[in-house]
This record gives structure tokens, C-alpha cells and sequence, in this order.
């Protein structure tokens, strides 16, 4: 049988992609509804941006006529984005580099097999 999935991604997210990771370690392989729940009680700035693109990738899912109650996150990744550079004035005439990262983040999710 095909596995039938639905796909979000999320390009320019304004999080380093290690900061990203640590959210999305947490969610994959669960279930859509435990992992709403979780992130909804993550005090984490990504998972406010995963949460949204986690609904996102939901209402894919119901547009491809996806059994919502049987959907689990089969892939979470953040990908290495571009990186934003600033110069920030310091004392004596000096400068530093501010480098503010940015992440691709992809949620894949598929409906769980069911057990004969």
C-alpha cells in the first residue's frame, strides 16, 4: 500500500536550526494530537513556530482526505537557512558580527498503519 502523507515547510523561519531542533527532537514519531498538547505547554520561542506550521501541515492533510485521527509526525527536520549579518558598535571603536540564523523547517505526517 502507498503511504499517503501530507507535507508543510516552512522556509526563512527567523530560529537557528539548532534552537528549531531541540522542539522538533520532542514531537516526531507521535501523534497529532499528543503533539499539540505538547508543544502548547513548551516554553520554547520554537515551538510557537512549529505549533503553527504543525496545523498547517494538518490542514494539508485534510485537504488530501487524510484520517485525522491517525495522523503521527513521521519527519521533523530544520534545515541550515541563509544568515542574517549585523554590525553591532562596541567600545573603543570596535565592532562586532551579530549572526542571526535561519532555518527551513519541514513536518511531514502519515497515517499510522492499522493493526490487523
Amino acid at each position: 500500500m502507498e503511504e499517503r502523507e501530507a507535507v508543510a515547510v516552512l522556509r526563512y523561519a527567523r530560529i537557528s536550526p539548532l534552537k528549531a531542533r531541540l522542539v522538533l527532537r520532542q514531537i516526531q514519531g507521535k501523534d497529532v494530537g499528543e503533539v499539540l498538547y505538547l508543544l502548547e505547554v513548551m516554553p520554547k520561542k520554537g515551538a510557537r513556530i512549529v505549533t503553527n506550521l504543525l496545523k498547517s501541515a494538518i490542514a494539508n492533510a485534510e485537504q488530501k482526505g487524510l484520517d485525522l485521527d491517525r495522523l503521527y509526525v513521521k519527519k521533523a527536520v530544520a534545515d541550515r537557512g541563509p544568515v542574517l549579518r549585523k554590525w553591532l558598535p562596541r567600545a573603543h571603536g570596535r565592532a562586532t558580527l551579530l549572526r542571526k540564523r535561519l532555518s527551513h523547517i519541514t513536518i511531514v505526517l502519515a497515517e499510522r498503519e492499522e493493526a490487523d
